[in-house]
């Protein structure tokens, strides 16, 4: 199966949480929050979201940091997915 998203929206995979700090200490699993990083995996067609023309920014294989509390997260073929709209998106790393 694949996911296609419409409009202005954005299929993201999380990157993997640090499981030790900086300074060597091994973080046990609930203690890891998640990383707001992610990978673009598919970008939706943008054109026109509520009346106004959406052009799309990110392009697929784009590691990007988006919103902490925003998104569907979804789960296919046992891989975890979050969906979220292009606004949700702060910036792009590079």
């Amino acid at each position: 199966m694949k996911l296609v998203p419409l409009g202005d929206r954005v299929v993201l995979k999380q990157l993997v949480a640090e499981e030790t700090t900086k300074s060597g200490i091994v973080l046990p699993g609930q203690n890891k929050e998640k990383p707001q990083q992610a990978e673009v995996i598919a970008v939706g067609p943008g054109g026109t979201v509520d009346g106004k023309e959406v052009k799309m920014e990110v392009k697929v294989g784009d590691q990007v940091i988006f919103s902490k509390y925003s998104g569907t997260e979804v789960k296919m073929d046992d891989e975890e997915f979050i969906i979220v709209k292009q606004n949700d998106i702060l910036a792009i790393i590079q």
